[in-house]
């Protein structure tokens, strides 16, 4: 999964280094603004795959407790 996250934050880079690029701005100010984007979308990534694989594990926990619940019932 980690994998996954950091080459989406590449390439939103990629493509940051190209629009900031189009803008005629210097070239430092496009690698670090392209930076600073990778940096954020690959840290916002990393949060919410973080909630959703959490909320996917409470989601199977609490199936696995109500089919235990109903196995010993009967």
């Amino acid at each position: 999964m980690n994998k996954i996250v950091l080459q989406i934050g590449l390439l939103i880079f990629a493509l940051s280094l190209i629009y900031f690029g189009q803008r005629n701005m210097e070239f430092i100010d496009v690698i670090l603004k392209s930076f600073v984007m990778f940096i954020f979308s690959t840290l916002a990534i990393a949060l919410i795959t973080i909630l959703f694989m959490k909320s996917i594990n409470s989601a199977s926990m609490k199936k696995n407790a109500s089919i235990a619940k109903n196995l010993k019932g009967k």
